[in-house]
């Protein structure tokens, strides 16, 4: 059974949405600064992984998992951080970054249909509404009109975003089919050491470290030692509080958000379709929150 809409589960999905928004425009300026993407990430999942094997020393909570907490370890470790890397990186040689952005949240697409076939949870129409309404303003924030399909790349790039989309969904349905025994707390640093290990041949092989300056690093600092760990762990408790569809369509925001930041800091253009693409997102957020009621 899917449990309830409560603050519980509502107040860790807006900060997962207000980390990795954030990490956005600050992760899109340290690569327009010459840092490459994937040496990016592997910092940003090496940094995650030493903060949150600290953190678990000095609370003394550091444990191994078990042969219970592998279905869930595995699929953050490999799908929700090292596969979704890798396929941003391959995407972005096609895709632009801020279209990369968007298409990565719409991870509803994979969820929704499996929760109701794998989970059986019971979706109301409002919820159908709500998943309706953020669909079209992620293709509004998108805006596939205005891409060149006939362009070499531009297709596999958008399949590869995709599969990035459905490899973050797949912890949010393990974690209802076979729940871990350790907290989502103490299989992080785990899970961000796996995923280094996994990115650190793809980054060696892809492409060369690029260049380090002083606002390089700061930003792999705060997505690395703040906006990753705290962020990543919002996120996984949001996928245990509340349902998947309502967990699904509140994620959406993430892209919206970041663009909004994106305007403000990296100066880049307000458009009216961000603005619709935006209001569409929040209102399906909204709707999917609500108590339960006929409408």
């Amino acid at each position: 059974m899917a449990p309830a809409v409560t603050w519980r589960g509502l107040l860790p999905l807006a900060g997962a949405v207000l980390l990795f928004s954030s990490a956005w425009p600050v992760t899109k300026e340290a690569i327009g600064q010459g840092a490459a993407p994937v040496w990016f990430a592997l910092g940003r999942t090496g940094l995650s992984m030493l903060v949150t094997f600290l953190l678990m020393v000095a609370t003394r909570r550091l444990a191994l998992p078990t042969r219970r907490d592998l279905p869930f370890f595995l699929s953050v470790a490999v799908c929700q951080l090292a596969l979704f890397f890798i396929c941003v990186h391959l995407a972005l040689v096609w895709v632009q970054a801020g279209r990369t952005s968007v298409i990565t949240s719409v991870t509803l697409v994979f969820t929704v249909p499996a929760s109701v076939l794998l989970l059986g949870e019971v979706v109301p129409r409002r919820r159908w509404i709500a998943v309706a309404l953020g669909a079209a303003g992620v293709v509004l924030l998108i805006g596939p009109w205005s891409i060149d399909w006939t362009r070499p790349g531009v297709v596999l790039g958008h399949f590869f975003l995709l599969v990035a989309a459905g490899a973050v969904g797949v912890p949010m349905l393990v974690v209802r089919l076979r729940p871990p025994r350790l907290s989502m707390d103490q299989l992080l640093p785990w899970a961000f050491g796996l995923a280094s290990l996994i990115l650190l041949p793809f980054a060696a092989v892809m492409e060369p470290m690029g260049r380090w300056n002083a606002a390089s690093l700061v930003a792999l600092g705060y997505v690395g030692a703040v906006a990753g760990p705290i962020g990543t762990w919002c996120y996984l408790l949001t996928m245990i509080r509340l349902p998947v569809v309502v967990a699904s369509v509140g994620f959406l925001m993430t892209p919206a958000v970041g663009l909004v930041l994106a305007t403000l800091w990296l100066g880049e253009p307000l458009g009216l379709d961000l603005l619709l693409g935006t209001g569409l997102i929040l209102g399906g957020v909204a709707l999917s929150v609500v108590r339960e009621r006929t409408i």
